[in-house]
């Protein structure tokens, strides 16, 4: 018996099962500048399928005078691999806003070949935005109570001043007072829905089917302001509770699919919004002050096919008083943010004409670790005119 003989190799298809197995898109490019081969994160990173990307030089799939083709060149000049960080590899077909870090290295058993690695800086973005998000909010709270304190009580003094000059006017003039009162009630009005985001009473979490709340949402609002327009659902249906206030995610999803409806109401038949879950497994969030790092693998989103939103509004989509509706407060999508935030979980939105995303990443629900801090069950589902909106 031979002790020193050398270990057999693995079959290329345990290789290639290892390469796909990856999360971030891999490519191998040839001496021509022609992709040779692609994992499987690599199809869904440019949409489309391998064979097709075989068809493709790497020039054709990333901008223009992107700083990628140098690095290649560089690589295969020096021999060595090289590492970039935070570039744009955007464009039209994949959306505008791709920002990866590069990893490019020689493939020495083929001459000439360059391996390329992209990891999508998304997910971290997500969580610095996020951060930012939350201190947002956190300042609205202060403006909300004082909002409440200093202009709530002065409002109610002039509007029954109103009302007893409305008593002893002329009728020319009583348009006027009318006027005031109205104005009045537009402000306290306001005033209450941003009170909300003061509101710091714990409520109560436990196992929440996400499924049950996107389906009740779907039927309020095709009953409603999406009676018009098509909604798809694309669920993953093994996926686990999520750990929520079924309440608040209904006035999460709410809020997201009547942006949705609002953004497509133009556009007749074509419309279209689309609900989606999906299990995504590896994104973990520290939580501030503390060692604890929590899982958010359930990933909810809502898309539509509306014109997208503003490239000047996006970055700061979830801020207070940010709105593209000519009426609208801007106080929504901030109301939306602080709620998922509360629940320890991320919003992010991507953009692009004819696709945007609404993406809420969430925890799972853990029967022994959530008992342990006191999470209740969650109520039953409010009916059509207890949803905040």
């Amino acid at each position: 018996m031979n002790l020193h003989a050398e270990p057999r190799p693995q079959p290329a298809a345990d290789s290639d099962a290892i390469l796909n197995a990856l999360p971030n898109p891999v490519l191998l490019v040839g001496p021509d500048g022609k992709i040779v081969d692609a994992n499987i994160a690599a199809e869904s990173f440019f949409e489309i399928s391998v064979h097709l990307l075989q068809r493709h030089f790497l020039k054709e799939l990333i901008p223009f005078g992107s700083p990628l083709l140098a690095l290649v060149e560089q690589v295969r000049t020096n021999g060595s691999p090289v590492n970039e960080y935070k570039v744009d590899l955007g464009t039209p077909r994949i959306g505008s806003d791709r920002q990866v870090d590069l990893h490019v290295a020689p493939l020495s058993e083929r001459p000439g070949h360059i391996v390329v690695m992209l990891q999508e800086r998304t997910i971290a973005d997500k969580m610095d935005r996020q951060l930012t998000h939350r201190s947002a909010a956190r300042s609205v709270i202060a403006l909300a109570a004082m909002l409440a304190h200093e202009i709530k009580n002065p409002l109610s003094g002039i509007r029954g001043a109103a009302q007893l000059l409305e008593q002893s006017a002329p009728p020319e003039d009583r348009q006027l007072t009318r006027l005031i009162c109205d104005e009045a009630d537009r402000i306290v009005t306001l005033v209450d829905r941003m009170e909300v985001f003061g509101d710091e009473r714990p409520v109560a979490r436990g196992p929440v089917n996400i499924h049950s709340v996107l389906d009740h949402v779907k039927r309020l609002a095709q009953s409603g302001f999406a009676r018009n327009i098509k909604i798809v659902e694309d669920y993953d249906p093994s996926l686990p509770p999520v750990l929520a206030n079924q309440d608040q995610l209904i006035q999460v999803f709410l809020n997201l699919v009547k942006n949705a409806a609002e953004a497509t109401a133009d556009m007749d038949q074509d419309a279209e919004i689309q609900l989606t879950t999906a299990f995504r497994p590896g994104v973990r969030l520290s939580l501030p002050g503390t060692k604890s790092r929590v899982s958010l693998p359930l990933e909810f989103c809502v898309k539509d096919n509306g014109p997208g939103v503003p490239d000047d509004l996006l970055p700061n989509l979830f801020d207070p008083f940010v709105t593209t509706k000519p009426t609208g407060s801007g106080l929504g999508l901030a109301l939306v943010a602080k709620i998922v935030g509360d629940h320890g979980g991320i919003i992010e939105c991507e953009s692009q004409p004819r696709k945007t995303v609404f993406r809420v990443l969430m925890p799972i629900y853990s029967a022994a670790k959530d008992q342990n801090r006191g999470v209740s069950e969650p109520g039953t589902l409010p009916q059509a005119s207890q949803v905040k909106r």
